[in-house]
Formats: C-alpha cells, sequence, structure tokens
C-alpha cells in the first residue's frame, strides 16, 4: 500500500471529518477494500479506524454477512453513509458498483474500466458536510478469480435492484466462491480533495465541480502509478 502524503491525510482527519475513501475498480469482487482494516496497519494510526461500506444485499446472505461483519464491513446505504460523516467517522467504499462487473470483458484485456460518469450521489453527501475525498485505486485486482454470469438485460436490472450480481466465481484451487488466487495487490491512496459544507443547500453545480475534480485526481493517481504497478500497455476508461 502506498501513501503519497500520509501528512494531509492526517491533517484531515484531525479537523474532526469523515474522511471519503473512493475505492477503485470494484472488479469482480473488490475484496482488497479490506487493506483499510484497522489490524493491517496499512494507514497512520492517527486516522483512526476506517470501515469498509458494501452493498446492503451482502449483510443478507448466511455465512457473507458474518465474514463480512468480521472484517470491519458496513451496509453503504445512505443512512449508514451520513451517519457516519456526521460523525466524523472515516470509511472507503467503491462507487461504481455492481455495474462495473457487467463491463467486464475478457477480451479486452487492456481496458480499465470504471462506472463514474454518473456516480454522484457520494459526491452530494460528501458536500453536505464538508468531507475530504480520497482517490484510491487498486492495481492487480483482475484476475484473483474466473466467473460465470449471465449478461442479458433482465440479469442486469436485477443485479442494480438488488445490488449484487447473480455469478459463480471460483479463485485458487477452483474453489467456487473460494479465496482468490494469488496476486499482488498494490493499492495507492492519493491525496484528499478538500470539498465545502453546504448543508442542505447542494447545488448541482458544486455536484459537477467536485465530481469532476475527484475524477481528474482519480486518473492522475492511476498514470502516476501503473508502470510501477506493471500497467504500463493499459488503459483507464470512465464511463
Amino acid at each position: 500500500t502506498v501513501v503519497e502524503d500520509e501528512d494531509d491525510l492526517i491533517r484531515h482527519s484531525e479537523q474532526n471529518k469523515a474522511l471519503i475513501f473512493a475505492f477503485n475498480p470494484h472488479d469482480m469482487l473488490p475484496y482488497a477494500v479490506f487493506a483499510f482494516n484497522p489490524s493491517l496497519r496499512r494507514l497512520p494510526h492517527k486516522i483512526g479506524e476506517v470501515r469498509g461500506l458494501m452493498t446492503s444485499a451482502i449483510f443478507n446472505i448466511p455465512f457473507l454477512k458474518h465474514v463480512y461483519s468480521w472484517v470491519g464491513g458496513s451496509p453503504v446505504d445512505k443512512r449508514t453513509f451520513l451517519a457516519r460523516l456526521h460523525s466524523g467517522d472515516s470509511f472507503a467504499f467503491t462507487p461504481g458498483g455492481v455495474q462495473e462487473v457487467f463491463n467486464l470483458n475478457p477480451e479486452k484485456p487492456r481496458d480499465v474500466i470504471l462506472y463514474l460518469q454518473k456516480r454522484k450521489g457520494f459526491i452530494k453527501l460528501a458536500l453536505t458536510t464538508g468531507s475530504p475525498v480520497v482517490p484510491v485505486f487498486a492495481f492487480n485486482l483482475d484476475g484473483s478469480y474466473k466467473y460465470w454470469f449471465p449478461r442479458d438485460k433482465i440479469t442486469k436490472k436485477l443485479s442494480r435492484f438488488v445490488g449484487i450480481v447473480p455469478l459463480v466465481f471460483w479463485g485458487r484451487w477452483c474453489i467456487p466462491f473460494g479465496i482468490p488466487n494469488p496476486r499482488k495487490i498494490h493499492v495507492v491512496i492519493g491525496s484528499a480533495i478538500d470539498v465545502p459544507k453546504e448543508g442542505a443547500d447542494v447545488t448541482q453545480e458544486s455536484i459537477d465541480k467536485y465530481h469532476g475534480i475527484f475524477l481528474e485526481e482519480l486518473e492522475a493517481l492511476f498514470e502516476r502509478h501503473k508502470h510501477d504497478a506493471g500497467y504500463a500497455d493499459r488503459q483507464l476508461k470512465i464511463i
């Protein structure tokens, strides 16, 4: 894990503001978001505990809900999102969501596709409380699992509704729903993007402005680290 500016993150956390770590990509399963688990000590301890927020559907599935709770996961619903912002508790989540799963294309392995152009809700909530947004990218997450899922329109709509894709995936030793294949995951964390506090008067102009800044900073983060991560021939596509 590479933290580009630890002092900057500590400075923001000392202002009693929640840091929103926007983790990318979702890929098939964004398990690398658990790099933020405090027991791994990947972040400066002064930032405090950073929880991973994920689709609420996970917490309705027997066994999985216990696993994700044990590793510090919480639902990514609006209520939890806002509660952590108001209490100043930092968290990580994957804004691209399950939509990115449908954009995975084994025939175009050089493309890294992020579904973010329409993902502006988290920026609106950040503006409500004035919470900084931190771009995060995980290299080499792809290839962790092989998978199969139906790509028809009905499945796509159903997945967006329930928040999870009905799929079969397998990793090491070809065990279904098992541990991932060995991958050298390289997580890079950029500098925090300062966001003003607009309360209940958030404007669409502000949302578009800071969403655009986030996309620019995320793309720049990817470009700065892609050579060291072995992604020299990969192209980031934000749709």
